[in-house]
């Protein structure tokens, strides 16, 4: 299981919110690509880099400095999600070095376009499905739909999905511990692999995790916990290797 470092990008510096709030932020650098370096000499295996910005506006704003990380560590795979909403964006990432792209909200509002990302785009779409009271949220997070959870992360393998990253948006920023049963809840109805993120606080997350990760559970997105040091990167992904009996 991969312990998957977040760097959330909002006017050009990696910050964290707090329940997907957009004004309840905390900036903790001014240099993502800097943040970057941190997290890959510490051993990340994956990048999750989302623009904030973007998902508010519905089209990238912080493009290039994706492209900047993926060209200074083009060995490691990087998902990004945050204002994708159209094939360009998506070719446009995936040139610039981007392995996976996370679909949002246009994964839900337009039936087609995930099918048509995933014909085009094989084994390069995850879909990010952000909940909040059992509901899936849209626009960054700033309305919810009318769907269930299960039903349609179903739709969206069946859609030829790759992957789907599961976030509880009320813990997300808060290390307030994962929600481990509805992450595997999810994973066991999909053969898809799910990422869990949202709440991750320390080894406990990690361990919790790791026992269910045979479900279908392929990795932890973290943000706030490695930038306040109640988790250590290095020692997490150590675990989960020791775990579940996988390695680098």
């Amino acid at each position: 299981m991969l312990v998957i470092p977040a760097i959330d990008l909002k006017g050009g510096r990696c910050v964290r919110l707090r329940q997907g709030r957009m004004e309840e932020e905390t900036v903790f650098s001014d240099d993502p690509l800097a943040v970057a370096e941190r997290w890959v000499a510490a051993g990340a295996r994956r990048l999750h880099i989302v623009d904030l910005d973007g998902a508010a506006s519905g089209r990238p704003v912080h493009a290039d400095v994706v492209a900047r990380i993926c060209a200074a560590f083009p060995d490691l795979p990087v998902q990004v999600g945050g204002g994708i909403r159209d094939e360009e964006t998506i070719q446009a990432y995936l040139d610039a070095g981007v392995s996976y792209v996370i679909l949002g909200t246009r994964a839900v509002t337009a039936p087609h376009f995930v099918s048509d990302a995933c014909l085009e785009f094989p084994g390069h779409i995850l879909v990010g499905l952000d909940v909040r009271d059992g509901r899936v949220a849209l626009d960054g997070w700033s309305k919810l739909a009318r769907h269930s959870v299960v039903e349609l992360a179903q739709r969206l393998e069946a859609e030829g999905a790759e992957g789907i990253v599961y976030t509880d948006i009320t813990r997300d920023g808060m290390l307030s511990g994962i929600n481990v049963e509805a992450t595997a809840a999810l994973a066991r109805e999909l053969a898809i692999p799910v990422i869990a993120a949202g709440g991750i606080r320390d080894l406990d997350d990690i361990r919790a995790l790791c026992a269910v990760a045979d479900e279908g559970i392929l990795g932890a997105i973290t943000g706030r916990a490695l930038y306040e040091g109640t988790l250590d990167l290095a020692e997490g992904q150590r675990l989960a290797d020791e775990l579940t009996g996988t390695a680098a």
